[in-house]
């Protein structure tokens, strides 16, 4: 299952003059030129490294070393003597050769490897916690998912039940038998420098969740990475592993369970503000004479289109499933169709906003969103269409991510496997 990278001389000398000067101590500046000439070349060797691993593992096939080369512009002896060495340490793999009818030895596939390195994603969420072990390749090694409700619940408690996933992981022999890379959390909420700030619709504030964890993680030589669920999940969008290019290479993504988050990608690049709070936008005020909001808000977006704000509009439980709605809405029932037209306009009215200010036209439907994208996306276009100003000369697009149920603890674990990647000299 995977989740929508010196040359040793030796000399002799015959004469004493010559042994004389082979033994004397260098000048200060001739010492200062070589440790710079070595420093130099240290650095040279750790780009190159991290150039040649993220060659191999943006590739969304195997490559050879001599396409390596040819992308980078390396010679084949040092392309090749890059690989060897990031072979060596588990960051690629060697597949079978492939066939091959000229002449010469048949070229030998680099690609992703499988559990040598492995990183932890932890989520907790309104109504569900996970721990999942993803490797390099993208694979999901292992996960354990509890389903509960977490709204209102004590922090100690849930990340105590969190710890206990985290150590059954732990204690499997193929995590054991792999190079741990760390772990990472997604909260559904405000986070800086390690403190969950506030998550409303969990009812926390003030969190640091090292501070529960840390005898199970640190007893594993692991250290604990904090961030918004949102931004995290956006990070899986249009990506089967780590590393490769998105499909999109700018677009805002919305996740969400009762509230609503959104990871903004520009370029590549995620962009979370100078606090790190940016994405916020289930607290888009919609009405300021709307219904009040956890956050102490009035008429945000998220008490129109969060899961269950939607459901009991439609007149549903609260735990059902956002495919009876779909359901329902599709056998023309009152109560459904006026609770999907409440949350487009809603969604439209934000997104319209969002889209004004940052000139990025394509959004990515996910979390509780995604399985009811096809009934929201006419009236959220037609939406958008009136209130995004360069409408006419852009084409919108509303997009309906990937099946993964749990994003936010996925790209947590991405972005540290792609630490390794981007810096590969540390790791060998």
């Amino acid at each position: 299952m995977r989740y929508g990278q010196g040359v040793v001389r030796s000399t002799s000398q015959t004469t004493a003059s010559a042994a004389a000067r082979a033994w004397r101590l260098p000048s200060p500046a001739a010492r200062g030129s070589r440790a710079a000439a070595s420093a130099r070349q240290s650095t040279l060797r750790t780009a190159n490294l991290a150039l040649v691993a993220r060659q191999v593992l943006s590739s969304p096939t195997p490559i050879s070393r001599a396409d390596v080369a040819a992308m980078t512009g390396m010679t084949r002896s040092t392309a090749s003597r890059l690989a060897d060495d990031l072979v060596g340490a588990g960051i690629l793999t060697e597949l079978d050769p492939a066939p091959s009818s000229g002449p010469g030895r048949p070229a030998v596939p680099l690609a992703p490897p499988r559990a040598t390195f492995v990183a932890l994603g932890l989520e907790v969420n309104v109504a569900h916690m996970a721990v999942r072990a993803i490797d390099l390749s993208g694979e999901l090694l292992t996960e354990r998912v509890v389903l509960d409700d977490f709204s209102g619940s004590d922090p100690a408690v849930v990340l105590r039940r969190l710890a206990t996933l985290v150590a059954d992981v732990l204690a499997l022999p193929m995590i054991r038998g792999a190079r741990p890379v760390g772990a990472g959390i997604a909260l559904p909420g405000l986070v800086c420098d390690g403190v969950l700030l506030r998550a409303p619709n969990l009812g926390w504030s003030g969190v640091r969740p090292s501070e529960h964890l840390a005898s199970v993680l640190e007893g594993n030589g692991l250290s604990l990475e904090v961030g918004n669920e949102a931004s995290l999940g956006a990070l899986t969008v249009g990506r089967s592993r780590p590393v490769l290019a998105p499909q999109w290479p700018s677009f805002i993504y919305l996740s969400g369970e009762n509230g609503i988050g959104a990871g903004i990608v520009r370029d590549g690049q995620a962009l979370e503000g100078t606090n790190g709070f940016a994405g916020e936008i289930g607290h888009v005020q919609i009405d300021p004479n709307g219904p009040l909001c956890s956050c102490g808000n009035a008429g945000c977006l998220e008490r129109y289109a969060g899961r269950r704000s939607i459901l009991a509009a439609a007149g549903l439980a609260e735990d059902a499933h956002p495919e009876e709605l779909v359901a329902a809405w599709q056998a023309g029932d009152d109560g459904a169709r006026q609770a999907i037209s409440s949350a487009a306009h809603a969604l439209g009215v934000g997104l319209g906003a969002a889209v004004n200010l940052l000139d990025i036209p394509v959004v990515v439907l996910g979390g509780h969103l995604a399985p009811l994208a096809e009934v929201l996306r006419p009236e959220v276009e037609e939406e958008l269409g009136r209130r995004v100003l360069a409408s006419r000369w852009t084409e919108l697009e509303i997009l309906q991510a990937g099946s993964d149920q749990m994003p936010g603890a996925t790209g947590a674990a991405w972005s540290l496997l792609e630490t390794v990647v981007a810096d590969p000299s540390a790791w060998m």
